[in-house]
């Protein structure tokens, strides 16, 4: 328990982060899974995945070069299934 009032306001809004940082990257795992079921499909419609990506990337869930590795790698896959 914090003994201090500054610490004990820290320690609640790190709370309140990292509820909101679990439900953002749970977001971000749910639409990659749609989009490479999407993809496996058949289906090319990459733009709701690459959205998604970009704004876990924009929101600091994960880093620029991981959002553009899923990019890449996503794209990738839609042109070997649309061969």
């Amino acid at each position: 328990m914090a003994n201090i009032r500054s610490a004990e306001k820290q320690r609640r809004q790190a709370e309140k982060a990292s509820i909101r940082n679990r439900a953002g990257k749970s977001r971000l795992k749910s639409a990659l899974k749609k989009a490479r079921t999407e993809v496996t499909a058949g289906k090319a419609d990459l733009s709701a995945g690459f959205s998604e990506i970009d704004k876990a990337a924009k929101r600091g869930l994960i880093k620029n070069n991981t959002a553009d590795r899923y990019k890449s790698r996503l794209a990738a896959a839609a042109k070997c299934i649309a061969k």
